[in-house]
């Protein structure tokens, strides 16, 4: 008789909702759902109750009274609150006021999102997104639409993608039904490497450099082992001129996947790896750049199946030299030179400073490279100059030097040195012959004796 029962009322309960006020609720399981009362309920006026397949779940009267059938139910106000929805405890919630009314009834239908593979994924691995909303019955199917990780919308219930980067992240997926949104989340993982910069980087003796290359947040060496990783490492491609990279690389570090992360320096050339290795940063640090640094920085991890990923980080240095040399006499002739080493592009700008006290005017020049001539240099151009690499109305880099400017000598201070010279010159000859006459004297006594008495 109770199995004859419980279809029954099941069976009431659908036919009374057709009767009453439908509500659409998207959930996830394990999700908390608020269940509102009809907008006629008064708590001074109305009994209420909540109803699931013909159960009772929950109670109010108008005197202050209220019970819960079940632990994962609170009161909240006049709201009911499932606040952790079963794996099947959707359906159809009824409202009703007084024992024989209904007013609303509370469709919870089932939201869930899936990916066929299992992350962390590989670029290039394939991979679909699924987006279940399970369709309420007599009503229109809902509107399906992804978010990408980057918050890009992307239409329809299902989207197959090739991972990259730019995949890893959270994907949403936003079901609307009568102007309301529900929203369900997956976490994508892709084991790959940060972009690198998409504009080359410029430094200078006179400013440190960070070669950026890192794994994500969110993604760890224990993640990244999982998946095969084979070596990583960083390479140097040198540029031999204004727009050539050499196709010879350098190795400069490997990285040791044994149980402690180390950098093996194989060719440093003056840079050290940053220090936050455990946390995925791969980067490295230069601390005054040279000439020499200029190029292509390669970072790369491999994988056994065969997939590589490569960072590459242009870098360019700035310099400032002075020709004859940095130590110069008011008078002399000067040549300085501000060189980036490559061709200028059009957004690009040099600009040589002089110091405060220098007469001389602030160069700029849109060509590489920025020569300035000074046909003769005065103590006022004494000081620090500055080379500057400018990006529209953003400074990128700066070259500093520092020239010393003695004063030039006078006709009287010649004179002067002159004098002093003969002087003591003068003074050295006397000195040698007193010292030489006293020393004739030492080895030849009676000689002298017998010249001054006359004896012959």
């Amino acid at each position: 008789m109770r199995n004859l029962i419980q279809p029954a009322l099941i069976l009431l309960s659908v036919l009374m909702s057709t009767t009453g006020t439908d509500e659409v609720i998207y959930a996830q399981v394990n999700d908390m759902v608020t269940l509102e009362p009809p907008k006629t309920y008064s708590p001074t006026e109305h009994y209420l109750y909540w109803s699931f397949g013909g159960l009772e779940l929950a109670w109010r009267n108008p005197i202050g009274g209220s019970g819960l059938n079940a632990d994962i139910l609170i009161w909240s106000g006049n709201s009911l609150i499932i606040t952790k929805i079963p794996q099947g405890q959707f359906g159809t919630f009824t409202c009703t006021l007084g024992r024989d009314k209904i007013e609303k009834n509370c469709k919870l239908l089932r939201l869930q999102v899936s990916m066929n593979q299992t992350s962390p994924l590989l670029p290039g691995d394939r991979v679909s997104l699924t987006c279940d909303a399970e369709k309420p019955h007599s009503l229109k199917s809902p509107q399906i639409h992804w978010l990408n990780p980057q918050g890009v919308r992307i239409f329809g219930y299902q989207q197959t993608v090739t991972a990259t980067g730019l995949h890893n992240g959270e994907w949403t997926c936003v079901v609307t039904n009568d102007n309301k949104e529900k929203r369900a989340k997956i976490k994508v993982t892709v084991v790959d490497l940060s972009p690198a910069p998409t504009s080359p980087l410029y430094t200078s003796k006179s400013q440190p450099l960070t070669i950026p290359c890192s794994i994500p947040s969110g993604i760890s060496w224990e993640q990244v082992k999982a998946k095969g990783v084979q070596g990583v490492h960083w390479d140097y491609f040198p540029n031999t001129g204004l727009s050539h990279i050499s196709g010879d690389p350098q190795r400069l570090f490997s990285l040791s996947l044994n149980d402690t992360l180390r950098w093996q320096p194989d060719r440093s050339r003056g840079l050290t790896p940053v220090s936050s290795l455990i946390k995925g940063n791969l980067s490295l640090f230069i601390n005054k750049a040279k000439e020499e640094d200029r190029g292509d920085y390669v970072c790369t991890m491999k994988f056994r199946n065969g997939v590589t990923l490569k960072r590459t980080v242009q870098v360019n240095v700035l310099q400032i030299i002075s020709s004859p040399e940095t130590d110069l006499i008011s008078g002399q002739q000067l040549n300085l030179t501000c060189s980036l080493g490559r061709l200028l592009s059009s957004d690009l700008q040099l600009k040589l400073i002089p110091p405060e006290q220098s007469a001389l005017q602030l160069l700029t020049s849109d060509r590489e490279p920025a020569l300035l001539n000074i046909p003769e240099v005065g103590t006022g151009d004494s000081g620090k100059w500055r080379c500057e690499l400018w990006q529209r109305s953003a400074r990128l880099t700066y070259a500093v030097i520092a020239l010393k400017i003695e004063p030039k000598l006078s006709v009287w201070m010649l004179i002067i040195i002159c004098s002093v010279t003969v002087i003591v010159l003068l003074l050295l000859v006397l000195v040698f012959i007193l010292c030489h006459r006293r020393q004739v004297q030492l080895n030849h006594p009676y000689s002298y004796v017998l010249d001054h008495t006359g004896w012959h």
